[in-house]
């Protein structure tokens, strides 16, 4: 089974990799960008238990793979 996880910062906190992108799209010519946020893309294999693995890698990204603070996560199994 796979995990997948995709953590973005927050609509509130300013991201400012997120700018620099969106400027530079807006700069090559690329028109009708609207704002971009930068994240981190895990895939992770896992094996056991559906639930138990959700809860364990719920904890892991709460604890560990993101900062809850200022990014929000997505968590997927497969």
């Amino acid at each position: 089974m796979k995990a997948k996880i995709i953590i973005t910062p927050k609509k509130a906190v300013l991201d400012p990799q997120g700018k620099t992108v969106q400027n530079a799209l807006e700069h090559l010519g690329y028109s009708g960008i609207g704002a971009v946020h930068v994240g981190k893309y895990l895939e992770i294999e896992v094996s056991g238990d559906r639930e138990t693995l959700r809860k364990q890698l719920d904890e892991a990204c709460h604890k560990f793979l993101s900062n809850p603070v200022i990014e929000d996560y997505k968590l997927e199994l497969e």
